[in-house]
């Protein structure tokens, strides 16, 4: 009797660990959750901003600080990772939490005293980037996870490129005139003409003599006359000689 009373105390103790094990299992088995559909394509400046989280006192000014948090109580369990997807303006960064190989300072925390939920997830990112969407495994069962606060960065000035300037061409000089000696004058060996005072001063002919004026032409009438007149008196004096009879 006292045997099959210790072996009926042993089924009794192996059938109440295995109802336990049977309850505790499915709430701590690991799951997947999505981050909360209402925080996609959130930024942190247009977020609620806590920047006097003791946590984000690290944070360099030029990134952005975010808070995560896994809500459900002690069935959701805790973070064991997330994949979170951000925009960065040119294309998507995945970052994962934890993940001290990356350039992306993280930490998650753990619920007040329970060391053991760590229900906290802390990230820095660059300023400015859109965070796009999310996943995370948690430890328990839950429904999803939450964006709770963030705190604003200001992002660095990105220097301007310059931009190339086309080289002006040089504006050619003019050439300063070299100064000639004046062209002595060849004289001429046909005296010049001065023009006459008299009436009928005309252009020369065709065969470049010169113009005939009016007292030119008086001269020669003049002339004439007197050699007419001379030719009459000379005739006259022939005539007379003529007449004459000389006498012995």
């Amino acid at each position: 009797m006292p045997q099959r009373r210790h072996v009926a105390r042993a089924a009794v103790s192996g059938v109440a660990a295995t109802a336990l094990l049977a309850l505790a299992a499915p709430a701590w088995a690991s799951s997947t959750v999505s981050l909360h559909s209402a925080h996609q394509g959130s930024t942190a400046a247009d977020f609620q901003q806590q920047c006097a989280d003791t946590r984000f006192a690290d944070r360099p000014a030029d990134h952005d600080g975010w808070h995560f948090v896994l809500p459900g109580g002690p069935s959701a369990g805790g973070f064991e990772s997330l994949t979170l997807t951000f925009d960065n303006g040119s294309g998507t960064v995945n970052v994962t939490v934890p993940d001290a190989a990356d350039a992306y300072p993280d930490a998650l925390y753990p619920a007040g005293q329970n060391q053991s939920r760590l229900i906290h997830a802390y990230l820095f990112t660059p300023a400015g980037w859109t965070l796009v969407n999310g996943s995370a495994t948690i430890s328990g069962q839950g429904d999803r996870f939450n964006l709770s606060h963030t705190c604003a960065g200001q992002p660095t000035p990105q220097s301007p490129t310059p931009t190339p300037t086309t080289p002006e061409s040089p504006t050619p000089e003019s050439p300063t005139p070299t100064p000639t000696a004046p062209e002595s004058p060849v004289p001429s060996d046909t005296p010049s003409a001065s023009p006459s005072d008299g009436t009928g001063g005309g252009g020369g002919d065709d065969d470049g003599n010169l113009p005939v004026t009016g007292t030119a032409v008086t001269t020669m009438a003049l002339v004439g006359v007197g050699l007419i007149g001379g030719g009459v008196a000379l005739v006259a004096l022939r005539r007379r000689r003529d007449g004459i009879t000389f006498t012995s």
